[in-house]
């Protein structure tokens, strides 16, 4: 088969997880999600996960209750590592091999984040779970997913998320809002586009590396962007 894309980095969101929940994890989608990854892996793509943890804890709720916004940004990072878990789990169900990758040392359930490591788990064509964010406060599991797929040289970085791609304005307040099926790096600052935070969208714009945003919670939707049949938005 001739791919499109050879090694690919999924970023998720942690609220993905809670399906119709307003806290948590959800069990179907869990297993929703280890499905649809299985069918790119069958291929022989090669898979690397980011998660975020907004639905435990984010760093940013914490000066709402007192908490300092260096602590409340490593919260969130424990949080992301408690997703990988369960997500980790989820795919082993599904017969995966796979590998949780801190980058905060937690050697008891997780391996310390070292590149060329994680590189030659994604050649063996385990799927490679990031996961403590950068490993420092101030930045976002955005900017983790950019800098993560920048240094494994992913081909993509494809951004899960519960809308079918980029708008000219939020699609659920705005029903004349217009879809982009493709856009510039440069068109997208200069209509001030919200796509991902600023760190992770110059990380990419920098080493010119595309970025698909799509509807995850589609069947068959990852296995169609993989493919080059997206659905979505690419920003290139």
């Amino acid at each position: 088969m001739n791919l499109q894309y050879k090694r690919v980095l999924l970023k998720l969101s942690g609220e993905t997880l809670m399906g119709d929940k307003s806290f948590g994890i959800d069990p179907q989608k869990l297993v929703y999600y280890a499905h649809e990854i299985k069918k790119i892996t069958d291929i022989g793509i090669e898979v690397a996960i980011v998660i975020g943890g907004g639905n435990i804890f984010r760093g940013l709720q914490a000066k709402d209750s007192g908490i300092e916004r260096v602590q409340g940004d490593y919260m969130g990072m424990l949080a992301t590592c408690i997703n990988g878990i369960a997500l980790q789990g989820a795919l082993e169900n599904e017969g995966l091999y796979t590998r949780l990758v801190t980058a905060i040392e937690m050697r008891e359930i997780a391996e310390p984040y070292i590149r060329r490591r994680a590189i030659r788990h994604l050649e063996k064509r385990r799927v490679v779970i990031f996961s403590g964010g950068t490993g420092s406060p101030y930045f976002t599991t955005d900017s983790a997913a950019a800098l993560r797929a920048n240094e494994i040289n992913a081909n993509v970085l494809l951004k899960g998320t519960r809308v079918d791609g980029i708008y000219s304005a939020d699609p659920e307040k705005n029903p004349d809002a217009t879809k982009y099926d493709s856009i510039s790096f440069k068109d997208v600052l200069a209509k001030e586009l919200n796509v991902m935070d600023m760190t992770a969208f110059t990380l990419c714009n920098e080493n010119k590396l595309p970025i698909i945003v799509f509807d995850i919670n589609e069947p068959g939707n990852l296995l169609k962007t993989v493919l080059g049949d997206t659905t979505g938005t690419i920003v290139s």
